[in-house]
């Protein structure tokens, strides 16, 4: 393994690491040895069948009707897993494994109210007693619960509630704009709407009431809207949302629906991605417990919110026995610091953040000297090798940086890191157990040591039930399938060594991703080209070293007539903050006499992204297939004048 190596696994790892039991348990149970990760990866990744079956008994998972099988049929797409079995993910995350009655369970930070914490028997109740108030509102099997709100254990409370059900739960952060909202949700026709009434961010108050009557609206499917006090209590209406009744499992198939999350191609509306009961929970209790080593006497926090998938997979801790931290606010209010702070202030064991997060503390000088942890996670952009020797420095030199990346679509990272193996400055350190992930060129050929597409060429639980509303699976499969049939394309470029470890380079596709919030390009031109001024635009997002939310530039073509003035600018900004959110105002507007296009009429984002990353322009688009090949000199005469010094 090639690189500089910042941490060593200690010499009693085996005996000290949930993935060293889970070992041992295989060898004791199944009589299988293995002398080290890479022989545990090639066994999880060739007998599927029989890897996620030792999942399932490892974790003793509760089965209201057993299954018949594991994997009848792996061809993707639509392989099923544990046919005939019913279970539930409420039922498994509120059994809160090795934990007390009076332990916490849940610590909840904000910047709008006081912290508020959770026992084990306080999250159950709440949960109980919720459950019952959607029962009393008619909410049942396959209804869908609709949430406008922050990382809060109200949130928290009402996923797991609605889950318990076998209702579909669907969360958006409040700092969405009201079309992103009604996007999202005008597919899925949730039945009642619970939200905040605002929220703040640092030391400013955010009313979201307008937002949330425009978006009750245009869902003409709500039955009940329910209003969370948060940012003034006098409103609350959440403590109402509750009844009495014995708490209860619905016992569900194991691909029934458990939530929809949102991500965003470049054409059309945001893809409503159906996750299911059981490919949840066996998904992340093997990477929460073997891959981040998490359990009773674990803190685990993320910095995310719920229009994230992070949120998903932070929130199912308690399943492995971990207590969650959760924070809402402004992560650099009054300073940096804020979330280190945390960390001392919640007794937080695992720090989750993402790439930008660290580099910006990087840039700001930051040494927060943070020897009780024992993980860091960092996700969201890749995390290039002077971050990984910040965290050294500056955190502390005992923890495990474990860099990952997966994404919405199977909600979990497929690549990232485990006990077993050394930190490598700029490496991811291998592939998940039973994520079966390889590189390939353009032929469809794995590839060694070499770029490729990020691709899985086998099923996982997790990867998606479905979209919703695609009763032939036809969206589905042109999303992952279509490209190199039978096998999953991510949409990442990545490199892996033939020691296992990966190099992900950037996103192979353009969506947007800034500040925790990814949204697709076809949102925000639905936004900008809305504006009779605007004929087309294109837009890009570009990584930035220590800027957490990177650079997003925006090009249009003026309509005829007009011109790009600084009222102009203004509108368009004033616009994407209103429908989108303050993160997708444009650092810079820029105007273009003609946006590239394919054959098809495709906008072509991602060779303009590469243009103006230093990609010569014969590199960045095979010019045969556009319509305009012209229009790409007008980005490299940009970029040009950008690398010029001032």
């Amino acid at each position: 393994m090639t690189g500089t190596v910042l941490w060593q696994p200690p010499a009693d790892v085996r005996e000290t690491t949930r993935i060293g039991h889970f070992m041992s348990w295989l060898e004791r149970e199944r009589g299988l040895t293995h002398a080290d990760y890479a022989s545990l990866w090639r066994w999880s990744v060739d007998d599927l069948p029989a890897f996620w079956q030792s999942i399932w008994d490892y974790f003793e998972v509760i089965s209201h009707d057993p299954p018949s099988g594991v994997l009848p049929d792996r061809g993707m797409p639509g392989a099923k897993w544990f046919p005939g079995a019913t279970l539930n993910y409420a039922e498994h995350v509120l059994r809160m494994p090795g934990l007390a009655d009076d332990d916490e369970v849940v610590l909840a930070y904000s910047q709008s109210r006081a912290p508020i914490k959770l026992t084990k028997a306080e999250l159950r109740e709440k949960v109980r007693m919720v459950r019952a108030g959607l029962r009393a509102r008619g909410i049942t099997k396959g209804d869908r619960v609709a949430a406008y709100a922050p990382n809060i254990p109200e949130t928290y409370v009402l996923m797991l509630a609605t889950a318990s059900l076998g209702a579909i739960f669907s969360s958006c952060a409040p700092e969405f704009g009201v079309r992103s909202v009604i996007d999202r949700w005008q597919q899925i026709e949730p039945k009642i709407l619970v939200a905040v009434d605002g929220y703040r961010y640092g030391d400013k108050a955010i009313d979201r009431r307008d937002e949330v009557a425009a978006i009750t609206k245009a869902l003409p499917s709500l039955e009940h809207v329910v209003t969370i006090g948060y940012l003034d209590p006098a409103r609350d209406e959440f403590h109402e949302l509750k009844s009495d009744e014995p708490m209860a499992y619905e016992g569900m198939p194991f691909d029934s629906p458990l939530y929809v999350l949102y991500s965003s191609g470049t054409t059309g509306l945001p893809k409503p991605i159906v996750h299911g009961h059981g490919g949840i929970l066996l998904e992340h209790l093997k990477m929460l417990a073997l891959h981040h080593d998490l359990g009773p006497g674990d803190r685990f926090f993320w910095f995310t919110t719920t229009g994230w998938m992070m949120w998903n997979f932070l929130v199912s801790g308690p399943a492995v026995g971990a207590a969650i931290v959760m924070f809402d606010g402004n992560p650099g209010y009054p300073d940096m610091s804020a979330l280190w702070d945390l960390v001392d202030e919640a007794g937080i064991t695992y720090f989750g953040t993402s790439a930008p997060f660290l580099m910006a503390c990087r840039k700001a000088g930051l040494t927060p000297q943070k020897p009780q942890l024992k993980g860091i996670g960092s996700t969201g952009a890749p995390l290039p090798p002077e971050g990984f020797d910040w965290v050294y420095e500056a955190v502390g030199s005992r923890l495990q940086l474990q860099s990952l990346s997966g994404g919405t679509d199977v909600c979990t990272g497929f690549v990232g890191s485990v006990p077993l193996l050394p930190v490598v400055e700029g490496k991811i350190a291998c592939r998940a157990l039973g994520a079966r992930v390889e590189a390939y060129d353009s032929e469809g050929r794995p590839v060694l040591d070499e770029l490729g597409e990020l691709v899985i060429t086998a099923p996982m639980p997790s990867m998606p039930v479905g979209f919703w509303n695609d009763p032939d699976g036809k969206r589905y499969r042109e999303a992952y399938f279509d490209y190199f049939p039978g096998v999953w394309r991510h949409g990442d470029w990545i490199t892996i060594g033939a020691d296992g470890s990966c190099v992900i380079t950037g996103r192979s596709d353009a969506t947007l991703n800034r500040g925790g919030v990814r949204l697709g390009t076809s949102e925000f031109y639905s936004v900008v080209e809305s504006l009779p001024e605007i004929a087309d635009s294109v837009v890009v997002h570009l990584e930035q070293e220590g800027n957490p939310n990177g650079e997003l530039l925006l090009f249009v073509v003026p309509a005829e007539g007009h011109e790009l003035d600084d009222a102009l600018r203004r509108r368009i900004a004033t616009e994407l903050r209103a429908a989108l959110s303050p993160r997708h105002v444009p650092d810079d507007i820029f105007p273009v006499r003609a946006v590239p296009r394919t054959l098809s009429a495709k906008k072509l984002e991602v060779p303009v992204k590469r243009i103006l990353t230093g990609t010569p322009v014969e590199s960045a688009a095979a010019k045969g297939a556009l319509a305009n090949p012209e229009s790409l000199l007008a980005f490299e005469e940009l970029a040009a004048l950008r690398r010029r010094p001032v």
